[in-house]
């Protein structure tokens, strides 16, 4: 069998089965057989008339049978790639999503301000997971302090791996612990994607989800805001004046989340920002 057939026996049975929710079956073949053959993706594109050896062949339909029974593609290669960089990720933490470049990106634009009118400024990284949104923003704020917190170890120390191999374990600290309780210091701003799934709706997320993703990583309790509003209520003595916090919401909890971090910050300015599918998606608190 030649690359180019397998790329679309691997597509055909990807597009036929709709429980999975394949954003896009021939890129998700690609990626398998990337890893199986140990190409890249020009490479791969420049054999696509090449024999595939029969050993290869045979890890590449393992590849293909994980994820038609419903292991997603990232955990299947142990990678995924977020805001231009490239992230080992396993079922100790969350997949990072494409939605939540939205968070980096106006933490990025807050943080630019910031920066030209003070020497210093720290940002931390609640529930941190494989560690994508502080590798993100220290790429790009070399200047900036990066705190990183997570209550699980196993997610550290996939985080402590992963900015090891972008050069970055110098950049960001990791601690151990429940929201900002590790924090010894008040900070500039808080960025996090907190678990916002309502507990009910558990069972109707699709199967890649909900049998591989860590359910503390997404369960958000019944209403989807029991962690969101237990860090909304600790944050007050934790932060600097004038500081920001920037908080991923699902698309229908634009209402009560702005309500709670009314309650507990009467005189913050509040927006909501939404993403690329025009859904609110970020709710930016500014002291």
């Amino acid at each position: 069998m030649t690359v180019a057939e397998a790329l679309r026996c691997a597509t055909k049975h990807f597009v036929a089965l709709p429980v999975l929710e394949t954003a896009n079956p021939r890129l998700e073949a690609e990626l398998l057989l990337q890893h199986a053959l140990g190409l890249s993706r020009t490479q791969l594109y420049q054999r696509l008339r090449d024999e595939i050896a029969p050993d290869k062949e045979a890890a590449y339909y393992d590849l293909v049978w994980r994820r038609l029974c419903g292991e997603p593609t990232p955990y299947i290669i142990g990678r995924a790639d977020f805001f231009d960089i490239e992230l080992a990720v396993a079922p100790v933490a969350a997949i990072p999503r494409p939605e939540t470049e939205l968070l980096v990106e106006e933490t990025l634009a807050l943080a630019g301000k910031r920066l030209q009118h003070t020497p210093s400024l720290t940002i931390v990284d609640v529930g941190t997971g494989c560690g994508a949104i502080a590798l993100a923003l220290a790429t790009r704020l070399p200047s900036a302090q990066i705190i990183a917190t997570d209550i699980s170890p196993a997610a550290l120390a996939l985080a402590q791996g992963n900015a090891e191999s972008l050069g970055l374990a110098s950049a960001v600290r990791f601690l151990c612990g429940d929201l900002l309780t590790p924090l010894g210091q008040p900070v500039d701003i808080v960025v996090a994607n907190l678990p916002y799934v309502r507990s009910d709706d558990w069972q109707r997320l699709p199967i890649e989800i909900r049998c591989h993703e860590p359910r503390q990583a997404l369960d958000g309790g019944p209403d989807g805001l029991r962690v969101i509003e237990r860090l909304l209520r600790q944050a007050p003595p934790l932060l600097r004046s004038g500081a920001a916090l920037l908080l991923e919401i699902g698309y229908d909890q634009e209402p009560p989340v702005v309500a709670l971090a009314s309650e507990v910050f009467p005189e913050a300015a509040i927006e909501v920002k939404q993403d690329l599918a025009s859904l609110d998606r970020l709710v930016v608190i500014q002291l």
